[in-house]
């Protein structure tokens, strides 16, 4: 698994690395057979130092957890501990689906655009509807299952994930509703 290890406007040392790799290997290892690539990021809040993590696994789930507290090593243990029960929710689906994924997750490229909000004005109103493009990225769309869709939003505490559905190749959409159940739209389906 490759680490990447930072601070923002904090200098960790050696020992609070080999810690973050030592303590978080061990723990997506008992859960996550084939983890590419964690991100570690330590910062502070006011008097409280944060610690925050991104693990991308081979079957496309990105898993993430946030720690606060008032010693660094603690905030990273806080923070580990929320992956460690992250993960194991993920396994234990995964085990109640009767269906582990053998083989990775295929990744689409797409393009991810941030539009500006639009002032009104009477010039605004006499042209048609041109956005302005902020920032113009690239994304990736996973192939999955409507439940590894389902499984991975609520671990990435997302409102809402584009996957690309195993079944058809089609494009596909959950989302968490305002009532709180989860919302899924396959324009394939359309009656």
């Amino acid at each position: 698994m490759r680490y990447q290890i930072s601070g923002k406007q904090i200098d960790i040392g050696e020992a609070l690395q080999t810690h973050v790799k030592t303590q978080l290997g061990a723990s997506v290892a008992k859960y996550a057979g084939r983890p590419t690539e964690a991100y570690v990021v330590f910062s502070r809040s006011g008097h409280e130092h944060v610690c925050e993590t991104v693990i991308h696994l081979s079957t496309g789930l990105t898993a993430q957890a946030t720690g606060h507290a008032n010693e660094i090593y603690a905030a990273f243990d806080s923070c580990c501990e929320k992956m460690d029960k992250q993960l194991r929710r993920y396994k234990r689906r995964l085990k109640d689906h009767h269906r582990e994924r053998v083989d990775p997750v295929e990744l689409s490229s797409a393009g991810s655009y941030i539009l500006a909000p639009t002032e009104e004005s009477d010039e605004a109103a006499a042209e048609p509807d041109h956005p302005v493009i902020v920032a113009e990225m690239e994304t990736k769309i996973p192939s999955l299952s409507v439940g590894e869709a389902v499984m991975q939003m609520e671990l990435a505490h997302a409102s809402v994930l584009v996957f690309r559905n195993e079944k058809h190749s089609g494009i596909n959409v959950v989302y968490r509703r305002d009532d709180g159940n989860i919302g899924w739209i396959d324009p394939r389906n359309a009656g």
